[in-house]
């Protein structure tokens, strides 16, 4: 009928709150896969009211974030708890002294409300293949700790990423932080190209630049987004780059691989020519900028 409109509500589930990292454990210890964690809910709850996603608990991690929300720069790694929100991680001046890249991606991120409630945590379980914060850490070589009531446990960001929206945090564990080392003579950048300000990107990419003391390229990574069904790696870049000089000769070396590497899928954000194009010109891009902030 002219006039009506579908309102669309998840199914019935019931809410706990969690007050200690334990307590959560013990949770989702006791009440399985019928159970999921919720910070932001940004992803979460859209996917629930379109019932593509159904949960017979929810548990409010939000009172955590004094345990679990802060960023700690050392002189060898930066921790940052997975509780972190995005706007903290935008503001945080330590933080993209250490690694400019996450202010880089921050500002790409959404929008003001979301970058207010969503978590750092949230963005990397949540495994969307075009997600931001999968291709920085995978980018900065970041490792992710796990804690269950068997302990913690330590991955890579390679073995965090099981599939899309599939991570290795089983059912009874949660995500509670993520390390990245750090190097001298580093730089790091970030770019995105989407459709309209804060959209999901059409392709993403990262790089990470390590100098040696000669100039030439000691080390590199490169992260791309949206370009397949998991945040991508390329190793073969790093092995190609290591021992080069810093060169556009180099940079197209490392956009080529980047665009034969990657899996994209023509969609509505573009085809699968341009999306190849765009993790050739981005991997380019961000390789530039990363020199020349290790340089400076």
């Amino acid at each position: 009928m002219a006039g009506r409109c579908s309102v669309q509500v998840p199914a019935p589930f019931e809410y706990e709150r969690a007050t200690s990292v334990d307590q959560a454990i013990g949770l989702l210890e006791r009440l399985g896969s019928s159970a999921r964690l919720v910070a932001g809910g940004h992803s979460l709850l859209p996917m629930m009211k379109l019932r593509l996603a159904n949960f017979e608990y929810l548990i409010d991690i939000n009172p955590l974030h004094d345990q679990l929300g802060y960023i700690r720069v050392g002189s060898d790694s930066v921790r940052i708890g997975a509780l972190t929100r995005h706007r903290e991680l935008l503001e945080s001046d330590e933080l993209a002294s250490a690694f400019p890249i996450f202010r880089d991606a921050e500002r790409v991120i959404a929008d003001p409300v979301v970058r207010n409630r969503g978590t750092l945590g949230g963005s990397l379980c949540q495994a969307d293949p075009s997600e931001d914060l999968s291709a920085v850490c995978t980018t900065l070589d970041a490792s992710c700790v796990i804690r269950g009531p068997r302990g913690e446990r330590v991955v890579t960001m390679e073995q965090f990423h099981v599939g899309p929206y599939e991570t290795a945090v089983g059912d009874d564990e949660i995500l509670i932080e993520i390390r990245i080392p750090r190097r001298d003579n580093s730089g790091n950048a970030y770019e995105k190209v989407e459709r309209r300000a804060g959209d999901w990107a059409v392709v993403s990419a990262g790089a990470a630049m390590w100098l040696a003391a000669d100039g030439t390229i000691a080390d590199a990574r490169v992260g791309l987004a949206a370009v397949g069904p998991n945040t991508t790696g390329i190793p073969e870049i790093s092995a190609t780059l290591r021992g080069q000089v810093p060169s556009e000769q180099a940079y197209e070396q490392a956009g080529v691989i980047a665009a034969r590497s990657c899996d994209p899928v023509t969609d509505q954000r573009g085809s699968e020519d341009y999306k190849r194009h765009l993790a050739d010109e981005l991997t380019r891009r961000t390789l530039r900028k990363a020199v020349e902030r290790a340089r400076s």
